[in-house]
């Protein structure tokens, strides 16, 4: 039997957002495997969706660049939200996403070789020296490029970053208004729950059995359904799947932010009519600040040590 952990705990109730109890429980289940104790939460009802791991932000900024048909958008890192502020550390960024996309280097190392967008060094000793000054450990996380028809959208002072893609035609293109009803969908991405896919035709199948067979095992545990066969579990289950999944994951199938009374699929396909073209979203990035890094132990570790009798 695996030892359960305060850290295995805490892990878990950063995901799930629920008790310790609960947590330390589901763990025990499923033998210290956290995805595995996630999953056993969710057939007994107690959470009904995994929250993104590692929602303890470090701190940093989320910027983005486009230049013509080329956009870019980078996360860098910091110790303190005072140095994310600093006009310095947001200079440097600014100079990172010029370099990426002067230089189209395809990974983090490569960056680190190239000249720093007008200067006569490279990243790496820009980044250094940027370190001295500044007095923080900086970090250049993770970058990405998008080429083609794009809107962007950064939220909460770089706490989120996205990058929409999209396959429009010219007549869309060329409309006054396109902008704004692109830049909806980027905001759409940014305001709520994040989707995962742009559609269901996106949503691998392993993916949708897993959650048909998620769903029927909480069924089972709802007094009121429990009785019922499998099979007519299934079909239920299977009729709410649009609803209970397909409306959180799939861009296109969420409720519109601005007009719940239609999908954000109606929402393009009503205004590339009223702008006289066609307009389709081809896929999508989300960068959110400190996404999936412990930035330090929760003040309730103790807590949780008496729990765990560690």
């Amino acid at each position: 039997m695996a030892q359960i952990t305060a850290k295995d705990v805490a892990a878990l109730r950063a995901k799930t957002g629920l008790g310790m109890m609960d947590c330390k429980k589901a763990l025990v289940e499923a033998d210290g495997d956290v995805e595995a104790a996630v999953k056993i939460l969710r057939e007994k009802g107690l959470a009904t969706a995994a929250k993104k791991e590692g929602r303890i932000a470090a701190e940093g900024v989320v910027d983005i660049l486009k230049d013509g048909d080329k956009t870019a958008m980078i996360e860098v890192n910091s110790e303190t939200d005072f140095v994310a502020k600093n006009d310095t550390f947001k200079e440097f960024v600014k100079g990172l996403l010029k370099t990426i996309i002067e230089t189209n280097p395809a990974t983090v190392e490569e960056l680190m070789t190239k000249t720093f967008s007008g200067s006569n060094q490279d990243v790496q000793a820009t980044l250094t020296e940027k370190i001295a000054m500044i007095g923080e450990k900086l970090s250049i996380r993770r970058f990405t490029v998008v080429e083609g028809t794009t809107t962007t959208y950064i939220h909460g002072m770089g706490q989120t970053g996205v990058i929409v893609k999209f396959d429009a035609d010219e007549a869309a293109k060329n409309h006054s208004e396109f902008a704004d009803v692109v830049k909806n969908v980027a905001l759409q991405i940014a305001a709520g729950n994040p989707p995962t896919y742009v559609a269901k035709e996106n949503v691998p199948e392993s993916a949708v059995e897993e959650e048909l067979a998620i769903q029927v095992a909480a069924a089972k545990n709802d007094p009121k359904l429990a009785n019922k066969p499998e099979e007519v579990l299934k079909k239920i289950v299977a009729g709410k799947m649009g609803k209970n999944f397909f409306e959180k994951v799939c861009l296109v199938e969420q409720p519109y932010v601005k007009d719940d009374s239609m999908s954000v699929g109606k929402y393009l396909e009503t205004e590339a009519k009223r702008l006289g073209g066609s307009i389709k979203v081809d896929s999508f990035v989300i960068f959110e600040k400190g996404e999936g890094i412990q930035k330090r132990e929760e003040n309730f570790a103790e807590e949780i040590a008496k729990l765990t009798g560690k």
